[in-house]
């Protein structure tokens, strides 16, 4: 069992003072499980606030109220740790020499309840981070949890951007297809869901005791527009973890997050489970790259109703499961209704499945998008499962699709749905350049995308990428060219 210590600091990194409000708590039982190597630290790190580095390249000691974690990276860099409570403000600054750890569960907040007019006791937290800030864990149980009403501001650039990622990733030894290095981030808020008590309808702040998928906490409410903060050129590597059978963390869970929040040029790579999952919510996505995970890519679960545009999604060769997997779940009064626009889809899994399957009633709709299956083994374009899904009739319109021996599942009125939808190519030739356009589906005619979502850009192409001058995935992201990751 580890003590609590909690008091305030004025945090100073850099030589500036950031005037920072903090409350340290180191939490016993699963929350402050010590990740191998970094042992369990208590107390407020070094009172030196100097970022000079060591004659090893190290920094010379953590910012003030960060734990020292010793030395990692064969001596270049100090480990900081962040407290596994964060209430009040705290600022993760780029400073020369350091990479900041997670141990354990960092949650940001206290869970603030589901109502922001009639909040639950409790101390709201807000954590902002710097471009070019690295934060590593080295274990499963090692994740960052933002709860409801509290937020996080990762702003990162392209030149710079925020890496969330293992040990090993920080050390350079994670290797190609490292995955389910350390837990995953998750943001929990206050948008609405259909997990509903018996008898409640949705939207309905009564809506609000759904747990998070791998993790102790709540998300949901009536808030649509809830703001959890940004999240812009971000990358999450190596992450996923699953903590109970079928109950796992994700690279980026998305719990209840609303339409406020900003979620822009993230990149997931090589999680273990999802790459990106969706439980209800409303937050809308754009520049958005899924790499490498080896469950769904994205996953939207019970009443997600936000729109994604400007999607990549590309699979390892051994590894990956479905491209998209969308379900309803909960109360079908309130089903999930995902929107997306111009994403380019590639499959190239050895795991016999489908490309996208949708069930219990979900409600997609797909337009300028490209899908293109690599993969030699037996894999179904598209799945419709069950009669309300297919009831509920996804839209498609402008969908090039090729590289399937198999289009549709055989069972259903798949083929009709997609066939009924417009501008659409079941069985084309694809002349994609790894993800990038190129002449078939170039000529394809583009659904204007205003029109069927006001949150969407209208663009004159199909696709994530228009063609080699479109460049919004470069710099920033990793293994898409010869960044590494």
């Amino acid at each position: 069992m580890i003590k609590s210590r909690k008091f305030r600091i004025a945090l100073m990194t850099g030589g500036a003072a950031l005037g920072v409000a903090l409350t340290l708590a180191a939490c016993g039982g699963a929350d402050g499980v010590a990740s191998p190597g970094e042992g369990i630290l208590v107390g407020g790190g070094s009172s030196s606030s100097s970022s000079s580095s060591s004659s090893s390249g190290a920094a010379g000691a953590c910012p003030t109220g960060l734990l020292d974690a010793g030395l990692i990276a064969n001596n270049t860099l100090r480990a900081c740790q962040l407290p596994n409570l964060i209430t009040g403000s705290l600022t993760l600054n780029k400073v020369a020499g350091v990479a900041y750890s997670i141990n354990g569960r960092v949650q940001v907040g206290d869970d603030l309840g589901a109502n922001p007019a009639a909040p639950l006791a409790g101390t709201k937290g807000t954590l902002t981070i710097a471009p070019g800030v690295k934060i590593f864990g080295s274990a499963g149980l090692d994740y960052l949890i933002i709860s409801r009403g509290s937020q996080i501001f990762a702003s990162g650039t392209a030149a710079d951007p925020i890496i969330f990622t293992s040990k090993q990733g920080i050390e350079g030894t994670a290797g190609a297809n490292a995955i389910g290095q350390w837990g995953g981030l998750v943001l929990a808020g206050r948008a609405p869901s259909n997990v509903c008590p018996a008898g409640v309808t949705p939207p309905n702040v009564a809506c609000s005791e759904g747990q998070v998928e791998g993790t102790n906490a709540f998300y949901g409410g009536n808030t649509a527009n809830d703001n959890s903060g940004i999240l812009k050129y971000v990358r999450v590597q190596h992450s996923g973890f699953e903590v109970l059978p079928a109950k796992e963390l994700n690279g980026i869970t998305f719990a209840g997050v609303g339409s406020g929040t900003t979620v822009e040029y993230v990149q997931v790579h090589n999680s273990s489970d999802d790459g990106m999952e969706m439980f209800g919510g409303t937050v809308n996505l754009k520049h958005i790259i899924l790499t490498g995970n080896d469950d769904d890519s994205l996953d939207t679960d019970n009443g997600y109703r936000g729109a994604v545009q400007f999607l990549i999604v590309k699979q390892r060769d051994n590894g990956g499961d479905r491209l998209f997997e969308m379900s309803c779940a909960g109360n079908a009064a309130f089903c999930s209704h995902p929107m997306i626009s111009n994403a380019t889809l590639i499959r190239r899994s050895s795991v016999a499945s489908n490309g996208l399957e949708l069930n219990t009633g979900t409600d997609l709709t797909l337009i300028n998008s490209v899908i293109h299956n690599t993969s030699a083994t037996t894999t179904t374009g598209i799945r419709i499962t069950d009669a309300a899904t297919q009831t509920a009739a996804p839209t498609f319109s402008s969908v090039y699709m090729s590289g399937f021996a198999t289009q549709f599942a055989s069972s259903g009125n798949t083929a009709a749905i997609f066939n009924g939808g417009t501008n659409n190519t079941a069985n084309g030739t694809s002349t994609l350049a790894d993800f990038v356009n190129g002449a078939n589906e170039t000529a394809v005619t583009v659904t204007p995308a205003t029109a069927v979502n006001a949150v969407f850009s209208n663009v004159t192409y199909v696709g994530a990428v228009r063609n080699s001058a479109d460049t919004w995935w470069q710099g920033w992201s990793c293994g898409l060219d010869s960044n590494p990751c």
